[in-house]
């Protein structure tokens, strides 16, 4: 990259935070270059032909419910820049081996007169959560600050450090409603017997009702090409293929921010690091990561409930019981026989995707930091005990496993997609608890998943980090 005369700021990755950080940057007037390594744009939300001619996969995030929901996503005119999200008639399916399947509906009358006399306890959770959704959004998705709106956060926030699968008990009798929140809650990478773990599925679940689970059409890219083609509309630059080894591969600008964790910090810029902000660092924890499938299709998985047939997004992993145990398995070094898996088939709501009458899906489980094991019979046969027939229906098939998703991109460290543990501790601290996003280094800032609010497609991180050195300028 030209070593030029000093710019304003120069953003490092692509990905929803780093557009956010140079789209925060750039509204504000500065002049920006976001620097890729990668040939194409976009980090987490890229799509491609993975397996055959015709067939387009997203190859990291597929569901978009904190998309969707983002207060900074939502600022920005990204339907003049080609973003049209597609709603599936049911936002998620949790199957059960009894022959139930339990069911989030965007709407949430619905959703409880499912869960049968679970109905009103549901609707205790989340009623308070949907109605004052909009003003819980900009304190959830921050780092750690006085609440804007107290009194709605509190409601969220006593419950959300129960342990999802001790608040499941508390809740629900029932299987249907147990599974159906223990699924969500499972997304937080962490056993369901931590602390903590009860707000990702309160966090989806009031997501479900408030705003849906849904997809990009066209895929995932079209997320990142639409923040793209929003920050070129305000003058913004992006340089594709320039990987940055060291902070010196930078031009000089007056603000640098990083869509990178805090391993990859380290390695670019620790001589430079005080000691003990470099400790910090260096005891940063990473946690599980995913094995990955994508298949071609030669028609939609036959789920045997046909409510399955209906969602963009299904929960493969039994009951409440059997996922909290899959989960407790993984985090001590485990790979489950029955891992918990998360299927996305998008082509039921954005046919494009594939050929007429064909259809593209993919699912991951939760591995070990680090593994190397092929999960596709494990997951494949989860499907098929559901969906007697899918495998029959595979024309094609792509699969990564973690040290394969962190050669594809760095930042996912051992194949964690989230950008390193998000336990009690790392949340509050990530990597500090103060100004997170602020290095010791001038003018320096981390803008990715491993600052607050953490993993999700909502940029949140980079607007928040970019907001804080916009400050620091001034």
């Amino acid at each position: 990259m030209s070593q030029g005369s000093d710019m304003d700021a120069v953003v490092v990755g692509s990905g929803p935070n780093g557009l956010a950080a140079a789209l925060t940057l750039a509204r504000a007037g500065l002049s920006v270059t976001v620097v890729e390594a990668a040939a194409t744009i976009g980090g987490g939300t890229r799509s491609e032909e993975l397996t055959l001619p015709g067939f387009l996969h997203d190859v990291c995030s597929a569901i978009h419910p904190l998309g969707v929901a983002s207060p900074f996503f939502k600022s920005l005119p990204l339907s003049e820049h080609g973003l049209a999200w597609l709603y599936p008639e049911v936002q998620l399916a949790h199957p059960l081996p009894d022959g139930e399947a339990a069911l989030l509906l965007q709407d949430l009358e619905q959703t409880a007169s499912l869960l049968g006399q679970d109905g009103a306890s549901y609707r205790r959770l989340f009623a308070p959560l949907v109605e004052r959704w909009d003003d819980l959004a900009p304190d959830l998705l921050a780092p750690l600050h006085f609440p804007r709106h107290p009194v709605a956060t509190a409601l969220f926030g006593v419950k959300a450090l129960f342990p999802a699968h001790l608040l499941s008990r508390l809740v629900f009798k029932n299987a249907p409603g147990r599974a159906l929140f223990c699924g969500m809650s499972a997304h937080a990478f962490l056993p369901l017997e931590h602390p903590l773990t009860s707000a990702f599925g309160m966090i989806l679940g009031t997501l479900g009702h408030a705003v849906g689970w849904p997809v990009a059409e066209g895929g995932s890219r079209s997320l990142a090409a639409a923040l793209a083609s929003c920050l070129r509309s305000m003058g913004g630059e992006i340089v594709t293929g320039c990987a940055v080894k060291s902070l010196a591969d930078l031009p000089a600008a007056r603000i640098v921010l990083l869509d990178i964790t805090e391993r990859q910090f380290e390695a670019i810029a620790g001589p430079r690091l005080p000691a003990g902000y470099l400790r910090r660092l260096q005891r940063y924890r990473y946690g599980p990561g995913v094995f990955k499938i994508d298949w071609a299709l030669d028609g939609p998985i036959p789920w045997t409930m046909a409510n399955c047939r209906r969602a963009a997004t299904v929960h493969v992993g039994g009951t409440a019981e059997e996922i909290t145990a899959g989960e407790a398995e993984i985090w001590r070094g485990v790979h489950p026989e029955r891992p918990f898996v998360l299927v996305a088939q998008p082509t039921l709501v954005d046919p494009s995707r594939a050929p007429q009458g064909k259809h593209v899906a993919w699912a991951y489980c939760h591995v070990p930091n680090g593994s190397t094991l092929d999960m596709t019979d494990r997951i494949e046969a989860q499907i098929e005990r559901l969906a007697p027939g899918f495998r029959d229906l595979i024309l094609g098939r792509h699969t990564r496993n973690c040290l394969q998703y962190e050669k594809y991109n760095a930042n996912i460290i051992g194949g964690d997609i989230n950008g390193g543990v998000q336990d009690l501790r790392q949340f509050l601290a990530r990597p500090k608890l103060l100004a997170p996003y602020r290095t010791p280094l001038p003018g320096v800032y981390l803008c990715s998943s491993g600052t607050p609010p953490g993993g999700g497609v909502h940029g949140m991180c980079g607007y928040h980090a970019a907001t804080l050195a916009l400050r620091d300028l001034e």
